[in-house]
Formats: structure tokens, C-alpha cells, sequence
């Protein structure tokens, strides 16, 4: 006799925005790309496991928050709230804006067994909630994939034992390159996508610091729960996740959108030419950074 299935992880995400026209006609609104990149983890995550996910499976319930207001009705059925970027700045002073902040507060302190996780200008309104701050980074722009230096919180939590400095060949050899043996693509610089020029100077108090890059020093962290130490820190001790990147944006995403603000001025020329030398870098977002998400899930039903 089979077992019964197990409970799907449930997973309410946040809009803080819609994405530019010819990204939704394509991959979806954000609640759509959340889901591919939550497959895609599951699925990279259980062809290099032997057992142990075969029968998981997952729901996001997608909650407008910017036009509509909308909110779960019931969150404790959820496992984790995701809270998505936004072209919109964090520090604004606007209801919908004062409103996530409000929510985000009242989870981390009266809800705290629900994981919150935080991408880009999520990262900054659960950085602004709990006692941080976001601010403009003096009208400099990180786009497209970044390679980030890891805190030794961030290499064990991420799952990199070390960083080196590999050659900019090897940079761009993709991660599935079978001309580099899998201890070594390990020891490479994570690279995640990025899309801003706002940011989070500093951790807020309580949290701690994953990586960070020359432009801008917090490009996440994440609030242990009492007892998790960032020496030793596992997924099972991690209550807040945040990333200041995109681990959801295709390069496709990535060309679109400086497509569509390189056009009006918004991003250089010098910034496009800069993006399109590393268009071509591996994307660690799918198998780093989606991994984690995934292994700090799972730890929360351990």
C-alpha cells in the first residue's frame, strides 16, 4: 500500500508590481515566474538527490498588493511569504508601501513559525520593517548577473565551501558545463541577477549578512531563530531570508527590461554596454540561491 502524499508546501506571494508588457506576454505576471522558479529548484534539487523529494510538491497563491491590497486571508495556512521586487522605491511614503511594511512586522513578531523571504524590494521593505533602512545608492545601477562575495554565513548557508577568483573563460563556462568537475564549480563566485539602485546600506539589528559586492555592501541576509548561530548556521535555523538580486529573472527578463529603460533614459549607454560583457555569466539563481529556498522549506517540516 502506498503512502498518503504529503502536504503541499504552500507558499503566499506578495506582488509588489507587474512586470513590463513583453515579460507577462511571455513568462507570466510575478506569481507565474515565482512558480517556474520554484519548479525548477524542486526539479535541479531532485536530480542531484537520491531520495527524499520525489513526492513534494508546491502552491503559490499570488496576492496583489500594490493596486489591489490584497492580503491571505488566513496566513497560517502558508509555509513561507515571499514578498517580490517592485519598480517602486522602498522608502516612499505611500499607503500601499506603509501598509507592507505594517504586515511584514506583525508576521516576523506574532507569526514567526511562517518563513518570510524577501527579493529585491522585498529585501528592502522587510529591511525597513525590522529596524533597517533603505536608501538610493547614490544613482548607481547593478544589472544583470553579479558576481557576489559571500560572507561565511552566506558560503554555508548557500552551500559553497570557499570562493576563488577564477578566470573570466571560466566565469563563463554555464554551470552544467561538463568540462568542470563539480567540486570546482563550486568554488566559483555565486551570480545572481540584479535590477536596482536602491539598496540596504547595512543589516538591520539581528540580522546577519550574506554577501555583498563593491556597489552595494547587503546583497542579503537573514534573521536566525533563538538558539541558530551564524557559524553554524542550517536552513532549519532560518525564520527571515532576504536577497537584494533577482533569483527569479531569465536573461530574457534581464534584456527586456533594459531594453525598455535603456530606451527612455533611465539606464546608459555605458550601463547596457557593461550588462551585455556579462550577459553570458552563469545565473545562480535556479540552482543556488532556489536551492536554499527549498532546503530552508523543507527544514521548516523536519
Amino acid at each position: 500500500m502506498s503512502s498518503s502524499p504529503k502536504k503541499p508546501f504552500r507558499i503566499a506571494v506578495l506582488l509588489c508590481d507587474t512586470p513590463i508588457e513583453p515579460v507577462v506576454a511571455a513568462q507570466g505576471d510575478y506569481g507565474q515566474i515565482f512558480r517556474t522558479l520554484f519548479r525548477k529548484s524542486l526539479e535541479a534539487t531532485q536530480a542531484k538527490e537520491e531520495d527524499g523529494l520525489s513526492d513534494f510538491y508546491f502552491a503559490i497563491d499570488a496576492f496583489d498588493v500594490r493596486t489591489k491590497l490584497e492580503y491571505p486571508e488566513n496566513v497560517d495556512e502558508y509555509d513561507a511569504v515571499l514578498l517580490t521586487g517592485s519598480a517602486a522605491s522602498a522608502y516612499e511614503n505611500l499607503t500601499w508601501i506603509n501598509r507592507l511594511i505594517d504586515y511584514v512586522k506583525y508576521l516576523a513578531e506574532e507569526k514567526p513559525k511562517i518563513r518570510l523571504i524577501g527579493i529585491c524590494f522585498g529585501h528592502q521593505i522587510i529591511a525597513r520593517a525590522l529596524g533597517g533602512e533603505c536608501v538610493p545608492n547614490d544613482g548607481r545601477w547593478e544589472v544583470g548577473p553579479t558576481p557576489l562575495q559571500l560572507t561565511e554565513t552566506g558560503k554555508k548557508l548557500f552551500g559553497v565551501p570557499e570562493l576563488v577568483s577564477p578566470t573570466p573563460a571560466a566565469l563563463h563556462k554555464p554551470a552544467s558545463d561538463a568540462t568542470y568537475p563539480s567540486f570546482l564549480l563550486r568554488l566559483f563566485p555565486q551570480n545572481i541577477q540584479q535590477m536596482h539602485r536602491d539598496h540596504v546600506p547595512a543589516a538591520p539589528p539581528s540580522f546577519y549578512l550574506l554577501g555583498s559586492t563593491p556597489i552595494s555592501p547587503n546583497q542579503g541576509m537573514v534573521k536566525l531563530y533563538p538558539g541558530g548561530s551564524p557559524e553554524s548556521v542550517s536552513p532549519a535555523d532560518v525564520h527571515i531570508f532576504t536577497v537584494q538580486g533577482h533569483p527569479e529573472f531569465t536573461q530574457f527578463i534581464v534584456d527586456e527590461i533594459v531594453k525598455a529603460r535603456s530606451s527612455t533614459g533611465v539606464i546608459g549607454k555605458d550601463i547596457v554596454e557593461d550588462v551585455q560583457r556579462r550577459r553570458d555569466l552563469r545565473n545562480d539563481g535556479v540552482e543556488v540561491v532556489g536551492k536554499t529556498l527549498w532546503d530552508i522549506l523543507r527544514a521548516s517540516r523536519a
